[in-house]
């Protein structure tokens, strides 16, 4: 088991990406079995994750699709599940997303 300061470090050394608010689509199934899209916007995105603002609740542990740039020809395509979801005061959502393996 990693403690909570190592895990820390360690996340504070791995690779990070500030992404300057970079619209993304995401994609996942709602709790009635609906197809949800949005695009949205990404804020950080990390080797082990992505962290998301979203207008929207999504659900912990929900699997969610990330798409970068969809209109172009060779988009980029993520999938990652869902670890908190915390609303923020302004009423919007932080999603922090783990990546699949």
């Amino acid at each position: 088991m990693v403690d909570d300061n190592q895990e820390n470090a360690e996340r504070r050394q791995s690779f990070r990406l500030d992404m300057e608010k970079e619209l993304v689509d995401i994609l996942w199934t709602g709790e009635q079995g609906q197809e949800v899209k949005k695009k949205i916007v990404c804020v950080d995105f990390s080797k082990g994750g992505l962290k998301l603002d979203c207008d929207q609740e999504i659900p912990v542990n929900t699997e969610v699709t990330v798409v970068f740039q969809a209109a172009a020809k060779h988009s980029q395509q993520l999938t990652g599940r869902v670890l908190r979801c915390i609303q923020q005061d302004n009423g919007w959502y932080e999603v922090a997303l783990r990546l699949a393996d």
